[in-house]
């Protein structure tokens, strides 16, 4: 993940590459420059290559990036001026620490050829969509079930409803939009309203790794949201509870039916007798692994059959690429709206007599307005290929210290 670094910071590290003249790397045309700071840092950068950059204009993109005490630092510029083999170049307004990347990119060669598909299947649906999600494996609850058998997998549901609550309902959001305010809270954040008594509160903070809750904090900043304002947002939250209280509910909990990226419904149980415990945290599990399954379940049923993308080759224009990953762009369109971080591409690198077949995983984006931009990061590459792939991209054979480069903590 690439982390900002901050201005203070900054400044002590554009002062340091100057005084100590730490070497910084910049690939143009598969070849290495190591460029330092000619001058002290004040309203532009002066970079002296150790050998002319053949071919560099004007206004060009450099990306460049440096080690400072075993970190690699990165940042972009633009070429300002070139005279007597020194590039001038604006000041960096940021630069980042800790890329998901761990090699500079450089353009990509023009006899290199790459195919993206979509691991697994995809989907363009009418549900609530969160902009983020985390993939959650099937639990072993689905190895004692019929996943084929939507039916029974919905009567065992029921089962364990008269077990442990008072009543529930299980609702799609195929027909029906989200209305209440746990529906809307579910919806946009694809996380679980959980109130184990109606006479205390929200839960303060998540347990769970990776997080499904709704705390008190994402409630209030909800209400905040809707124009309650700053200083009634307390009351309106303990009027909201005590309205559950008053309608005779004790313990409630709603969790969101999750498919992909999408909200397609959930489960709502409550507990209304006093001589029922009241829920906690294990159910909550429990009612995610049941969710997880009933998703699963409709697909293999065929529910969201009608908005399965076809598994065709992604035909996005590659920016650049380095020896971890590569950048590329795809028009705005259902097939670009399914492309998410985590999700997970088979690529093919295609160089006369060679190809490289090897899986990637979408780790950053950002979008103007008409395209996508998807930064990948190559998953399980053959040592042999990342060794061809290195030399391919940067003209030079891959050494020890450009391994523990690639290595590095980044």
């Amino acid at each position: 993940m690439a982390t900002p670094i901050k201005r203070i910071e900054k400044d002590f590290l554009l002062k340091t590459i100057y005084d100590e003249k730490l070497p910084i790397r910049y690939w143009y045309n598969r070849t290495e420059y190591v460029l330092t700071v000619d001058r002290p840092v004040k309203d532009a950068l002066y970079l002296r290559p150790d050998h002319p950059v053949e071919g560099l204009r004007l206004k060009k993109k450099m990306d460049l990036m440096f080690d400072y005490r075993g970190r690699f630092v990165s940042f972009s510029v633009r070429v300002n001026t070139i005279k007597d083999n020194i590039i001038v170049t604006d000041v960096p307004e940021v630069l980042f620490r800790n890329l998901a990347r761990s090699y500079s990119r450089v353009s990509t060669p023009q006899d290199l050829q790459i195919q993206l598909n979509f691991l697994g299947d995809r989907y363009v649906l009418s549900y609530p969509k969160i902009s983020e999600y985390e993939p959650e494996g099937l639990s072993d609850f689905m190895q004692r079930v019929d996943i084929k058998n939507f039916s029974g997998l919905v009567m065992q549901l029921a089962q364990w409803i008269k077990k442990n609550a008072n009543g529930y309902k299980l609702v799609l959001f195929k027909d029906v939009k989200p209305t209440t305010v746990e529906e809307r809270l579910l919806a946009e954040t694809g996380k679980a309203f959980f109130l184990p008594s109606t006479l205390s509160k929200l839960p303060q903070t998540d347990p769970y790794p990776k997080k499904r809750l709704i705390t008190e904090e994402m409630f209030l900043r909800y209400l905040e949201s809707t124009g309650v304002g700053e200083n009634h947002l307390e009351e309106a939250l303990d009027r909201f509870i005590r309205g559950k209280y008053e309608a005779g509910i004790l313990s409630d909990v709603w969790i969101p039916i999750l498919f992909q990226e999408y909200v397609i419904g959930y489960v709502h149980a409550w507990i209304n007798s006093e001589g029922m415990p009241p829920f906690n945290f294990s159910i909550v599990t429990i009612l995610y692994q049941f969710t997880s399954v009933f998703a699963f379940s409709l697909k293999v049923n065929g529910y969201f059959e009608t908005g399965k993308l076809k598994n065709k080759s992604i035909d996005g224009k590659v920016i650049d690429i380095s020896a971890s990953g590569l950048l590329f762009a795809y028009p705005h369109s259902p097939l670009s709206a399914a492309l998410l971080p985590d999700s997970e591409l088979a690529i093919k690198l295609s160089v006369p007599n060679r190809t490289i077949q090897t899986n990637a995983k979408i780790v950053r984006q950002y979008r103007d307005n008409s395209m996508g931009y998807f930064g990948c990061r190559f998953l399980d590459m053959a040592p042999e290929d990342m060794r061809f792939l290195f030399e391919y991209i940067y003209g030079k054979p891959l050494t020890d210290a450009d391994a523990a480069f690639l290595a590095g903590e980044v």
